[in-house]
């Protein structure tokens, strides 16, 4: 049988200029010289960035990285220094190269690389403005929200040679992201051992399975999390950099971690094997590493020993009460695992098709067991997402019912951080402030590193008027997720604004917007933010931009939705509005205050 060849995943990279025949038959010699040295540019920053040029062709340009956010902060990084460099040059003389980013699977032969992931990078390329860049799906899947850009979906682009329509997305270049196109910064490391448990790779035959491997991983990270003598990593973070070759040291500072716990499971039957090693970030070097060849119904037992493993090989840094530590297993039916397994899944996607799809299976593995906390929690949590997001065409009922699944859950088992947070929510969006800080405080004791759980107690601080305590709050759940959700801004801006501190606010607000720029109620609150200061166009302009993202935007409504416990706080918002004249209709009426 013939050889095959090698392949590998890979984040694809492919520049273009655009015109360049033009410009070579106005001036032949002066656009050569300057495509030398924007070549040269832009070699110089795929280094940086720890690419690999696989060859150059012309004016074209094809390399590829190991992760997703390498290849693409190189191509934001050289769209900017180009632009720079074309500022002083008559249009005439300006070389603009359209750049297109892939990820996806490539041959290896003789030092360069073929396939549908590099013809994909290129017909992307031919999609992207003078100046611009074009990505596909599953770049932007890939990078999440590791890099503050803003994201224009293109749709589904039928492009030559391939055979599926190719999901496409612009990336902005505006002034406001040009400064986060540089690698990311050191966080510094805690003063405990720190760690952030990674996606296990999925090993199966059949690629559906990954759901699986992810559960393993998260569950040791939920066990990790309960070593109050640990600082470790939110699942958020961790998992960031799934399906993509990682370099250990990068992760460790990116996330500000001196250890990563690195992972596979393969699934065969009702046998398991499961491969774990940790790995010293700031040397590289294995601490320790071991498999396990187990029957299915052992994979709590080996999730215990995975955690007791590193909790052995990090002892000399732990207090004596976290070195004996045990975990109750959480379901004695493999198939409500299973089920749960596949419902947290669609949980962490945070969209309505995936909330639908993810109670479904949550509710199935209740069903099967009862009595499975976990399960409760997590499908209380679904509900309250439904609910806070107006998925569901009677939202009360979905905040009803959360709050009692999460009571069932904390019922069952006491120690279930989860349920608590689910609790904490719950009671906050009933009003029952006093309640909600009780729960998130059991969850933080229960699991110190419970990011989620920071930020509910955060939440909540602020919903109570006590705004400086929130953004203590919700900045120790910013430190355990590195690449936090884009809400969390919203919510630490809202703490800043009722603090008075109005600037830094906006500044918040901005960092939120790069990120989700089609959010109403950040331009809302940035609209308020700038009437307080006076800066009364800049109020009214953001007042107009969340309007036209949604025309039927009520304060009256806002107002009586959000949890303050005193109403006069959200007045705060609305007299910022007032200030500058940002409500005023011209018949003297005022828009947006009526339901």
């Amino acid at each position: 049988m013939e050889e095959r060849l090698p392949r590998k995943l890979a984040a694809i990279l492919y520049a273009d200029v655009a015109g360049y025949s033009r410009l070579t038959g106005e001036d032949e010699e002066g656009t050569h010289r300057r495509l030398s040295a924007y070549l040269d540019l832009i070699s110089a920053s795929i280094e940086e960035h720890q690419g690999k040029i696989v060859h150059y062709a012309g004016d074209a340009v094809l390399a590829d990285f190991a992760t997703a956010s390498d290849a693409l902060g190189c191509a934001a990084a050289v769209q900017r220094d180009i632009q720079a460099r074309n500022e002083n040059l008559p249009d005439e003389r300006k070389l603009q190269f359209r750049i297109g980013v892939n990820l996806g699977e490539v041959i290896v032969d003789r030092n360069d690389i073929y396939g549908d992931g590099v013809n994909v990078a290129a017909r992307l390329e031919s999609l992207a403005h003078p100046g611009g860049i074009c990505i596909s799906d599953a770049m932007r899947s890939a990078v999440g929200n590791k890099l503050a850009l803003e994201y224009e979906f293109m749709g589904e682009q039928k492009v030559k040679n391939i055979a599926e329509p190719v999901r496409a997305y612009r990336v902005r270049m505006d002034d406001d992201v040009a400064a986060i196109l540089s690698p990311a910064e050191t966080l510094e490391l805690p003063d405990k051992p720190s760690i952030a448990v990674l996606a296990f790779d999925n090993m199966s035959n059949d690629p559906e399975q990954s759901y699986f491997s992810d559960g393993v991983a998260e569950d040791i990270i939920t066990d990790l999390s309960k070593t109050a003598s640990l600082f470790v990593v939110a699942r958020n973070s961790s998992f960031a950099y799934k399906d993509q070759r990682v370099n250990v040291q990068e992760v460790g500072r990116q996330l500000g971690v001196r250890y990563v716990l690195e992972g596979s499971v393969r699934k065969a039957g009702n046998r398991l094997r499961i491969t774990a090693q940790l790995i010293d970030t700031a040397s590289g070097g294995h601490v320790w590493a071991e498999r396990y060849d187990r029957d299915l119904t052992d994979i709590f037992a080996v999730q215990d020993e995975v955690t007791s493993e590193i909790v052995t090989a990090l002892a000399p840094w732990l207090a004596p009460e976290d070195k004996n530590r045990t975990v109750s297993r959480v379901t004695d039916s493999m198939e409500a695992y299973d089920y749960f397994l596949r419902g947290r899944d669609q949980d962490a996607l945070d969209t309505p098709e995936a909330n639908v799809a993810g109670r479904s299976m949550l509710e199935k593995a209740v069903e099967l067991d009862p009595d499975f906390s976990m399960a409760l929690s997590y499908l209380a949590r679904n509900h309250l997402v439904a609910y806070i997001n107006r998925w569901v065409d009677d939202p009360n009922q979905s905040l009803k019912i959360g709050l009692e699944l999460a009571e069932r859950a904390i019922v069952l088992d006491k120690d279930n951080a989860h349920a608590h947070y689910a609790q904490a929510a719950a009671a906050l969006w009933s009003n029952q402030h006093d309640k909600a800080l009780a729960e998130a405080r059991k969850a933080i004791a229960i699991d110190p590193n419970f990011s989620r759980g920071h930020e509910i107690l955060g939440a909540t601080l602020l919903y109570a008027g006590q705004p400086r305590e929130a953004v203590a709050a919700i900045q120790q759940g910013m430190r355990l997720d590195p690449l936090f959700r884009d809400v969390v801004l919203h919510i630490l801006a809202q703490a800043y604004f009722h603090m008075g501190e109005y600037e830094q606010a906006i500044a918040t607000l901005k960092r939120r917007l790069i990120r989700k720029p089609e959010s109403d109620s950040s331009r809302v609150l940035l609209a308020a933010a700038y009437g307080q200061l006076g800066e009364t166009e800049k109020s009214r302009s953001e007042w107009a931009r969340a309007l036209e993202i949604n025309p039927d935007y009520s304060l009256e409504h806002r107002g009586r939705v959000l949890p303050y416990k005193n109403p006069e706080d959200f007045q705060q918002i609305v007299d910022g509005l007032r200030k500058a004249g940002a409500l005023q209709n011209s018949d003297g009426t005022e828009r947006g205050t009526s339901p």
